[in-house]
């Protein structure tokens, strides 16, 4: 094309784009662009999840190992910590308020000593999936990578820290009379639903404290909430006898109630099946399922927004 100029030149001129006149999301299509860190779909995202396990295995171990890199006794407080806690539930509630009652001395201290291993294992999780995207936001903002890699780290790192204390609880154990047994093996299928719900959860939170910091300062008053209600140091039935039924159920039928009493019932001689509220595998599977597969996709469902704003 040519135009004449005021002085009766020629000049000549670029034809128009072929582009000219295409809106963005146009030009995008057309050559295939796609918008910075847009979540991918639900397969998809677990299949890069899947890609980044090798990180995600690393970085738990790394957490893990940093944890007490300070103190001079190291790696022993990963079992020092929940076992100076037994002691002191042993001393206060054991001892002084008599919440061993309708068990022998030999039931009672395993017994304690599982639940606040068991117990301590799903509230580790949870307050570190509080603070793994808002505690970690440089790394999240700097590498793009599936964004849930961190909250399962932190749940795998959690379950690591649970594998070396599981040593002192087995010699507790054998220390009260309760010896290896078949039943034992069932230890390793109610850690793995514990583990899965613990992923859900410590998912959940993690979106939640992404947006809201101050929830990591709120979760400790809910946990310990939930661990008293949880019958980590009283047995449920024997403690509310005479009470409602249906408050009993509650608290037998949550979460945190049924994975100790799976793992007490598996470790623990003398601690049978009557002490177990109905149908206890199965309800500790729906609750590892639903809580694991809604934890997952409600954090997938924000994938795009960690790290802005």
């Amino acid at each position: 094309m040519s135009d004449t100029t005021h002085d009766g030149g020629i000049a000549l001129s670029s034809p128009p784009s072929a582009d000219e006149g295409l809106s963005a999301s146009q030009l995008a299509d057309k050559y295939g662009l796609t918008v910075s860190g847009a979540r991918p779909g639900l397969f998809a995202y677990i299949r890069q999840l899947w890609g980044r396990r090798h990180f995600i295995l690393a970085f738990s171990r790394a957490k893990l190992t940093a944890q007490y890199s300070q103190a001079k006794l190291g790696q022993l407080w990963q079992v020092a910590t929940p076992l100076l806690n037994a002691l002191v539930y042993f001393l206060i509630f054991g001892l002084i308020l008599g919440t061993s009652r309708g068990m022998s001395q030999e039931v009672f201290v395993p017994f304690l000593v599982t639940g606040v291993f068991v117990f301590t294992f799903t509230q580790s999780s949870v307050m570190a999936g509080v603070r793994s995207i808002s505690g970690n936001i440089g790394l999240v903002r700097a590498l793009h990578f599936p964004r849930a890699s961190l909250p399962v780290s932190f749940s795998l790192q959690q379950l690591q820290q649970l594998l070396y204390s599981m040593v002192v609880l087995f010699a507790v154990a054998m220390g009260f009379g309760s010896y290896p047994r078949l039943s034992w093996l069932l230890i390793i299928p109610a850690l793995a639903l514990q583990f899965v719900f613990n992923t859900g959860l410590a998912l959940v939170m993690a979106r939640l404290g992404s947006k809201t910091p101050d929830l990591a300062q709120l979760m400790p008053f809910i946990m310990r909430t939930w661990m008293y209600g949880s019958g980590v140091m009283f047995s449920i039935p024997v403690m509310l006898e005479g009470k409602p039924q249906w408050i009993a159920d509650v608290l037998q039928y949550n979460p945190a109630a049924i994975y100790m009493d799976l793992v007490r019932f598996a470790l623990i001689d003398g601690y049978g099946s009557e002490n177990l509220p109905d149908h206890v595998w199965a309800v500790g599977l729906v609750w590892a399922l639903v809580v694991g597969v809604v934890g997952f996709v409600y954090f997938w469902k924000a994938e795009e927004r960690y790290g802005r704003g």
